[in-house]
This record gives structure tokens, sequence and C-alpha cells, in this order.
């Protein structure tokens, strides 16, 4: 495995954030979601970590390197969201990592939630964010309501409402289980059975609409509805992934 680390005047020690992105063929989104974090960066110690999937290493060697006011580390994993996010946990150093999708965006007051959480409610391991999808139809609002209602009744947040949690929680529950799919469901499955709170923050984080417009939003829609009830009864993620392309 490669690690590059692109060097940064000023350059933190201990940051507070460890912010991990999981990518495979994102040339096109990659240098956007870091400018935008680099613009929230003000005030906050974080470090941005890009695990690539793919071996040719496409999206990692597309990344800007300078102008960014944060370290970048840029990493080489084998395929796999799951595995890709553990191999970006292995080398943070934040003492809260969050895992950010190449195509979602943070709102501005991201940092200053997560912060107020976790400072102020000490029982609290981690959490998300509200989702909202980068989209003007009226559907995407029904989807957005139906995803703040489901998160909140099962306290299981999805990948792209940006999960967070502290890092020594994470390592201590296992990290991210190596399923090609439902590693993030797998993962709040444990924190609630091992007596973790997460919070979810009543702010939306902004996803791209991009795979339901691909698909088209009652099919994808349905079809992960299909899937995540499959898996609650227990059919293989390696299977499952099979339907999610």
């Amino acid at each position: 495995m490669r690690i590059i680390r692109i060097p940064e005047s000023g350059d933190r020690m201990s940051p507070f954030f460890s912010i991990i992105i999981p990518v495979f063929n994102e040339m096109d989104q990659i240098n956007q979601v870091i400018r935008h974090l680099s613009v929230l960066s003000a005030g906050y110690d974080f470090e941005i970590i890009v695990v690539d999937g793919n071996p040719a290493g496409n999206t990692i060697q597309a990344i800007d390197e300078i102008g960014w006011r944060m370290p970048v580390k840029k990493l080489l994993s084998p395929k796999g969201r799951g595995i890709q996010m553990n191999t970006g946990a292995a080398h943070a150093d934040g003492k809260i990592l969050l895992f950010l999708h190449a195509d979602t965006i943070l709102n501005p007051n991201a940092f200053q939630d997560i912060e107020s959480v976790i400072r102020s409610e000490k029982e609290v391991v981690g959490g998300a964010f509200d989702l909202g999808i980068d989209s003007p139809k009226l559907i995407f609002r029904i989807i957005e309501r139906v995803s703040s209602f489901r998160s909140r009744i099962t306290r299981i947040p999805y990948g792209d409402q940006a999960i967070f949690m502290k890092s020594g929680y994470f390592h201590k529950i296992g990290c991210f289980s190596t399923f090609p799919i439902m590693e993030d469901v797998d993962l709040m499955l444990r924190v609630g059975r091992s007596g973790g709170k997460i919070r979810i923050i009543p702010e939306k984080v902004r996803t791209s609409s991009r795979r339901w417009e691909k698909e088209g939003v009652l099919f994808c829609t349905f079809r992960n509805w299909l899937l995540i009830m499959l898996f609650f009864c227990g059919v293989s993620p390696a299977w499952l992934a099979k339907y999610y392309t």
C-alpha cells in the first residue's frame, strides 16, 4: 500500500477531525469536495484522507497538490467502501472520524455542530446528518423527509448522511465490516448492540442525485428498501451486491 503526504505549512500533528473520503473513479468530483472542505476549515484542526479503490490511483492523481489549507493524505486500498474507509481510519490522527462520500457536501456549520454534540453530550459516540439531495424535484423532498424519519426511528443513518464517530470507539467496535454493501448499516447495528448513543444532527448534507437520476427515482428507492429488508432477513451482502451496481 502506498501513502503520499502533501506537505502543508503549519501542519498539525493531532487534528480534531479526520475526514475520510473513499473514492473510485471520482476524478471530476474530488477537487470540488476538497475545495469546499478547505472553505469550511477556518478555525478547525483537521486532515483529509482520500482513499482510492482503483489500483491505478486515478482519483488521487487528479487531486490538486497546492492551495489547500489543511493536510491531505492520499492512499491506495483494495476496492470496497468499508475496506477503503478502514484504511483511511488506520492512518487517521484525528479524535473524530468523519466518513464523507465524494459526491456529498457538508453544510457550513457541520464542524461546529459535530463539535457541539461531542463536547456537550459525553455519552454520544457518533452520529450523522439529515439527508439532503441536490435536486429541485419534489420527489426528492419526499425522500429526504422519509430518510429523516427513518434515521430517527431506527437510529441507523446511511453513509450518504456523513457518518461521524469518535476514533477510539470506532476501533473498539471493530471498524466497518468488509461487506461489499451494507457496511454502514452493519456498523450502526453494532453501535446499538454495544449501547452506544448516536445523534442525528437536524441539518442537511447535500448529496448528488446522480444515482437516482441514472437509475430512475422510484426504481432506485424501492430497490434500496428491498435490499435493506433482505439484509435484515439475513441475506448475504455479497449476494445483495449483485443487485446494487
